[in-house]
This record gives C-alpha cells, structure tokens and sequence, in this order.
C-alpha cells in the first residue's frame, strides 16, 4: 500500500560510494561489492558479499537486510553513550549489523543488503511493508542458490534488522534455516509509532532522516501516522502473523528498551510457532550487548548448529534466560523454561489517594488526588518488608475522571527507590543510564480492550475513540511493559501517573517521545471504596 512519501535525498549527496561492482581481497577475505540480486518484479537490489578468500562451496550464509546503508552512513560514534566496544569490530561492521570479518573468519558468507529502495537498490521504500518482505525473501532463495551456497540461509541484526526477520520467516523462504533477531519490534503501530493510542513523535522523526536516501520514493511515516489513527489495514499490513513463523530461532530482547522493543520482542517469542526456539532477556544497552564476545559466541553455537549442521551447546541451552536487575549491570542471569514464567503470582497493590500509598489491602473509604494535566504527577509508593522479585507483565486500574478536558493521556512509570531514598536507574533505549523499572501508557479514550487481552496484560482494540463527557469517572486498564527486578528488605516501589513524559530528551536525540497529548487541566485519580484502582503486578515466590 503506497501512501504519501518524503522528500528525496540523492544517495550521492549523502555519502554514497556509487553502485559500481567491484571485488578486492583484503587478508583471507574476499569481498564483492554492489552485486546485483533481482526481485521479484525485474528490478534490482545491490548487495555486499563476504566471503573467505579461496573457499568457493558450501558456504552457509548469514543476510543483514535494512535501508541505513551497508557502506556504513550511520557510525556508533555518533551516538554518545553506546558503550561499544568499537575496538572489537572492523571496519566492515555497519550500524546494528553483525561484523562480516567475525562471521567470515568463523566460515561463513555474510550479505550485506541495501533494502528495497535504499540507497543504490531499486524500488521505493516502504517502511515494514509486504514489498520490503517480499523483497528480502528474494533475496534469501537467490542466497541459498548460489553454487557457493550450502543452501542454508540465516538472519542476524538489531533493531529493523530483526524487524524484518519477523515479516520474512512469516513468508517461509524455503532457504531460510534459522534467525536471530536481536531486539525488533512485531507491531509499528502498537510498539513504536503510538503508545497506547498516544501519537510517539520523537522516535518517529528521527527514524525518517536515517532511510531518506535514495533514488526512488521514502514512505511518509509520521504522515500516514496522523492519516491512520485507528489500526487499520494499513497499519495491519506492517505486523506479520507470527504464527506462521515455524524456523529454529534464537530470540533476543531487553528490559532495558520499553517504548520500543521490548515488548515486541517478547511477543514474537510467545507466538511464533518454532519448536527450536530460545528466548534471552537482559537489561544492558542492545548494542552493546549484541557486539558482547559472550553474546558473539552464543550466536556462533546457534549459527553453526542450524547452519552448518554441528553439534553445538546449543543442544542443551534453556528455553529461556532472563536477568534479573538489581541495578545498572547488576543481577542474575536465570535459566527458566517459559515465558511469561509458570509459577507467577499476580498480586494487586491497592492505591490510596488520601496516603500516596500502594497496600495489600483496598481502602474502605473513596479518596481522591489529581494534579495538572500538563505539568503534575500523583505519587505512590510501597515499600517491601522481604526480598520481592516483580517479573513479567503488570497493569495498572485506575478510575480517572478528566477536568478541563475530554480525553486524558496518561504515562505511567514503575520506579525502585533504595533504602536511602535515591532513585534506581537502569540502563535505557541503547544510549542513556536514566531508565525506570516499567513503563505504561494510555490515552482514555481508546480504552476498550480487544477480545485477547488478559487481566495481567491488557490489550486494546484501537478501532474507535470513547471521549468523556463532564464528571465522567471511567475506570481504564494501563498495560505496564514487562520487567524483571529485585526489590530487597526496606526498598520501595513508586508508581508514577502523570499527563507527560517521564523521560524527556531533547528533539533530535534518538529516543522517544510524545508531543501532542489531549491533557488539558487536571487529571483526577479515585481510589477506594468503590473505586478499585490497582496495581497488578508478577511476584515470583
């Protein structure tokens, strides 16, 4: 579905290195650059090559698909507080991609791929769409055919290239044997693009920039975003059906990338339908843990297992690893069999307006506490008697009533205070070390939930809006994106309702935020008796 797109961008005037072919052999490593591979509809994609020099069958092969360009136009240097250590890579290893010379030295080919449209490739660019998929699913049979080819084909990268790991396993390329996808969004609509029905605005804009290069057309992100508001076929058309998915997978989130991955991530590893499927959930920074040698050498043991038919430990890993925090880099890494764990407790924390607090036990009278929409916050916070572990899904119920207004956006965060009141911080959205527990949004009015949602994770239908009228009190049910920390003896919890980003960065830096928000006057908050606001949260015993 072609809608409206952005401006332009000659790759010339951005870098490009032209899309000549080209061959040199730097060291035991053979490279082919700007090789031309067709699509489905006659036109053509230009791709990187890596290949051990001197080694011509049998290669297993590894695609990096995604529009930010395989020559490199994006550097980490340019985003402070990555915490790569970029001494470890070459200086083939592109932004979010996995580094061809690691992957080449170990016995593998490794494609570097400009996206459909990007660059010197042909096309248009549509963002996450069925031509992308279609495109790089091309890609992948015309890889796994090459007389150099063992036939076996995977996918490896971070951010969009996971994304597109979801929409081509979807399609079941009959050369494609294993993916890695390493923190990737499932749903544009639901995970990046609009929080709880709140329009992202800072994420958005700064993705647009960083894949308007090239010849063709640059789908319209943010204006097709404000012309589909409700999840429509549009927006349908960009969430693969992960049921489909049946290919060995090694599936990598964070705690640490709420409002962007995590809770995809997490959701492409409950629905695909994989019988070899491995989940790991950490909570560092994604790039540097993507480029981590222990995270190296876990996707080599996943790779040459399915890749290169080896017998690896990858035999006996776990279902599931997950890092329990503590704080920033510290915890424990856990081995579980499940996601979300079996023996969870869901257990409601009571909010008490009059007190600020979060009790086990509901309040018998109704009390009330409201602050102002665009610049306040209600507080509440408990604190544990005994080591307490919160991981997995939370949901906040709160019965709200707008004044001044007739909608409310509310932006809910989970926060750990230590035993000397200070705030814990978590590392957050790959360059920042302000990040909270948990994060939660909702906008009022598209509170109506869709027919999967569950008590602990609601989900919302997103097909219509339900404004309030004057002294309407409406009860909404704030899906919390999971977590996993450790609440010792004497730490407290705080929960945070507010009308405005808890995290707020300045307009250009990539991370998230939300500028056009309905609020307007005072938010009101009522607990108690009849009111049961609450806090559900996942012990584990």
């Amino acid at each position: 579905m072609m809608l409206p797109s952005s401006r332009v961008t000659p790759p010339e005037n951005a870098g490009w290195p032209g899309g000549e072919y080209s061959r040199r052999v730097e060291g035991e490593v053979q490279i082919d650059y700007n090789v031309q591979v067709p699509m489905r509809d006659g036109k053509n994609l230009l791709v990187d090559l890596y290949r051990p020099a001197g080694t011509t069958l049998d290669l297993p092969v590894i695609v990096a698909w995604a529009p930010y360009g395989k020559h490199g136009a994006l550097s980490f240097a340019g985003w402070p507080g990555h915490d790569v250590d970029l001494d470890q890579l070459s200086k083939y290893a592109a932004f979010e991609t996995p580094d061809p010379m690691f992957w080449t030295r170990n016995g593998y080919a490794v494609i570097m791929a400009d996206a459909r449209g990007a660059w010197g490739s042909e096309g248009d660019v549509t963002m996450c769409g069925p031509e992308e998929a279609d495109a790089c699913c091309d890609l992948i049979e015309w890889a796994g055919e090459q007389e150099w080819s063992n036939g076996k084909v995977g996918m490896a990268g971070v951010s969009w290239y996971a994304v597109i790991q979801w929409a081509v396993a979807a399609r079941r390329p009959a050369h494609l044997a294993a993916i890695n996808p390493w923190e990737g969004w499932t749903d544009l609509y639901k995970e990046v693009l609009t929080h709880g029905g709140i329009p992202e605005t800072q994420f958005g804009a700064a993705l647009g920039p960083l894949i308007a290069n090239t010849h063709g057309q640059v789908e319209d992100m943010l204006t097709n975003s404000m012309n589909h508001p409700f999840y429509d076929e549009y927006w349908q058309s960009k969430a693969p059906d992960l049921t489909a998915i049946e290919v060995p997978a090694y599936v990598v989130a964070s705690w640490s990338d709420h409002g962007l991955h995590t809770r995809g991530t997490l959701e492409g590893f409950r629905q695909i339908s994989s019988k070899q499927k491995w989940l790991e959930v950490h909570g560092r920074k994604k790039w540097q843990n993507f480029y981590d040698p222990a995270s190296l050498a876990r996707q080599r043991a996943f790779f040459d297992h399915f890749l290169k038919d080896e017998e690896t430990e990858v035999s006996a890993w776990p279902p599931v690893r997950i890092g329990v925090r503590d704080r920033a880099y510290l915890g424990e890494i856990r081995e579980e069999n499940e996601w979300p764990l079996a023996r969870t407790e869901y257990v409601p924390l009571y909010l008490d307006g009059g007190r600020g607090t979060l009790s086990s036990e509901a309040a018998p009278a109704s009390a009330t506490t409201s602050y102002e929409a665009a610049t306040g916050c209600a507080v509440f916070e408990h604190s544990f008697a005994q080591e307490t572990e919160i991981t997995g899904y939370a949901k906040l119920r709160l019965w709200v009533e707008a004044q001044g207004s007739n909608d409310l956006d509310l932006f809910i965060a989970l926060q750990k205070i230590d035993r000397d009141g200070n705030i814990v911080t978590f590392p957050f959205f790959a360059t920042f070390d302000d990040g909270n527990v948990a994060l939660g949004w909702l906008r009022a009015s598209r509170r109506q939930l869709a027919a999967d949602s569950t008590p602990e994770q609601p989900r919302y239908t997103h097909q219509t809006e339900e404004l309030l009228q004057e002294g309407d009190i409406v009860p909404v049910d704030i899906e919390v994106w999971p977590s996993s920390t450790v609440f010792h003896a004497g730490e407290t919890l705080r929960l945070i309702v507010q009308g405005h980003d808890v995290n707020s960065y300045p307009q250009g830096l990539f991370a998230q935020g939300h500028t056009y928000t309905r609020n307007a006057g005072k938010h009101v908050v009522h607990t108690g008796g009849s009111y049961d606001s609450h806090l559900l949260l996942p012990f584990i015993p």
